[in-house]
Formats: C-alpha cells, sequence, structure tokens
C-alpha cells in the first residue's frame, strides 16, 4: 500500500473517529435490546467485511487460519459490547463512550504489572486526571444518583476492562499468526462475535424482530459505518502519524459521542459534570500517549 501524505493520513483518521464517534448513537436509535443490538452490528459488520473480502482477494490471506484464536479474543469482544450497550441505555450514549475510552489505563497497567514496565510521568498524570474527572461526573454526587445510573457506570468501567483485554489479546494473536491479514482477522473476530452474542441473546428470551425502517438504517449503520468503516479508516491512516496526532484525533469519538448526545437525546451537564468530562478527556489523552508506545491494535 502506498503510504499517504501526512493530511491524507490525518483526514483519513478524522473521518474514522467521526463515524465511530456515531457508535453508541446508532445503537440508542436502533431501539433493540442492547444483546440485540449488538448482535445486528456484528451480522451487518460481517457481511460488509465479507464483500470487502470478496472485491480484494489479497485481504484473504489467513482467512483460514487462526479461528480458534479470535474466537477467544470474541469473547472479550463480545462482553465489551455486552457491557456497553447496556451502558448507553442507562447513562446515554456520550457517557458511556467517555468511560469505554478509560480502557488505555487498562492497556498500561498490563504493561506495568506483566512486563514489569515503568511508570512514566503521562501515565500517572493521565490517570490522576481521569479518576479527577470521573469522580466530578458522578461521585461528587454518588450518594444521589439513581440505582440504574451508577449501574450504567459500573458497566461503563467494565466496557473499558473488557476492551482492553480485547486489545491485548488481538496483539497476541497477531503475533502468533502474523500471516493473517488484519482484514480477515477482524472478518474472523466479527464472525465469531456475531454468533456469541446471537447465542446470548436467545438464552436471554429476546427477539430478533427489527420493529421498523428507522430501527433498519440505524442497525445498518451501526455495522457498516461504524464497526468495518470507520475503524478501517484510523488503521489505515494512523500508522502514518505522530502518536500524538493519533491521540489528539482519536478522541474526536468520546467528545463528538457527547456532542451528538446533547443534541439528539437532550443530555444535560451541569457546570462541575462539564469539567469532569473535559478533564477525563485530558486524562485519556496522556493515557493513550503512554500506550501508544506499545505496538498494540485498535479496536476494530
Amino acid at each position: 500500500m502506498i503510504a499517504p501524505s501526512p493530511l491524507r493520513a490525518a483526514v483519513l483518521v478524522t473521518a474514522g473517529a467521526l463515524l465511530i464517534s456515531f457508535s453508541a448513537i446508532f445503537a440508542r436509535l436502533a431501539e433493540v435490546e442492547p444483546t440485540t443490538s449488538g448482535f445486528y452490528r456484528m451480522l451487518f459488520g460481517a457481511l460488509g467485511l465479507g464483500l470487502l473480502l470478496l472485491l480484494q482477494p489479497s485481504a484473504r490471506a489467513g482467512l483460514r487460519h487462526g479461528w480458534g484464536g479470535s474466537l477467544l479474543i470474541a469473547m472479550a469482544f463480545t462482553a465489551d459490547i455486552w457491557f456497553w450497550h447496556r451502558s448507553i441505555f442507562y447513562i446515554g450514549p456520550g457517557l458511556s463512550t467517555l468511560l469505554a475510552n478509560f480502557q488505555v489505563f487498562i492497556l498500561t497497567a498490563f504493561g506495568v504489572l506483566w512486563l514489569r514496565e515503568r511508570i512514566g510521568w503521562r501515565f500517572a498524570g493521565g490517570l490522576s486526571l481521569a479518576m479527577l474527572g470521573l469522580w466530578l461526573l458522578f461521585g461528587r454526587d454518588w450518594v444521589g444518583l439513581t440505582p440504574e445510573v451508577r449501574l450504567g457506570v459500573i458497566l461503563g468501567l467494565l466496557t473499558a476492562l473488557a476492551y482492553g483485554v480485547y486489545l491485548l489479546g488481538l496483539r497476541g494473536v497477531q503475533i502468533r499468526y502474523p500471516g493473517v491479514r488484519a482484514e480477515a482477522r477482524l472478518a474472523q473476530v466479527t464472525v465469531c462475535c456475531c454468533m456469541l452474542l446471537g447465542l446470548i441473546n436467545l438464552a436471554e428470551g429476546n427477539s430478533f424482530a427489527i420493529p421498523d425502517a428507522r430501527s433498519l438504517a440505524a442497525l445498518v449503520a451501526l455495522g457498516l459505518f461504524c464497526q468495518v468503516g470507520g475503524w478501517l479508516l484510523i488503521t489505515r491512516g494512523m500508522p502514518f502519524l505522530p502518536a500524538a496526532l493519533v491521540g489528539l484525533l482519536l478522541l474526536l469519538q468520546p467528545s463528538m459521542s457527547i456532542v451528538w448526545d446533547m443534541l439528539i437525546f437532550g443530555l444535560r451537564l451541569n457546570a462541575w459534570q462539564y469539567a469532569g468530562a473535559l478533564i477525563a478527556l485530558i486524562g485519556i489523552y496522556l493515557g493513550f500517549r503512554s500506550a501508544s508506545r506499545r505496538p498494540i491494535s485498535r479496536q476494530p
């Protein structure tokens, strides 16, 4: 692949971040059960990836291999989707997306605890700011929050944990099976997640029925634009930009998710919560700078 110019690479990452900023919005607009929306996200994503692999034979390299590893990391990704889509239901798309991005601290913590890496000032400062932002958002009035909101916060943080485990697992299987193209690995993981979420949806007794055309459009957009298009744009532009710029551009996802939540669903924050969201975003950025020194792939 010919390396894009820095400007083109920045445009690719920016466009991808803007697309995935709609993930939680589309999940909410679908108005189906959280597991059901996760299932259709993977189903339409798998169909989109199937078409991509059909049109680009070179992207199918290694597709027949490494399915066992993809199934294992798909379990973590399935947990990520299961937690996150419920967090969206309880606290809204914007704040749930912000909490999911705490995964950068999971990645760095793994390096510290497992690989004996030293904690740099970016990680320590970023974690401190993120915790302060989290407290300003929810901790100041934790007792006064409804049980649903408290559950949504916990589910959002569990999303970050599952997300981090998924990324670490993805890195492991990529090292073990270097012959599998990124597109083929993404297709494997998406298909496995689709099956797992389908089984969970059946176990929960949820219907697979799509209620109306708006719901169908939201689910198709979630699968094609966010699950596939957004992350393909990011992964194609990210290697050609400085880590600091990538981290800044990727902050568009949680930032714009909060904006869309305000415009579409009427999210309202008080002054302390605005400050908390801003401080948390700065902390996440510093955490990304710390984690970016490790070659861990991002979520598809």
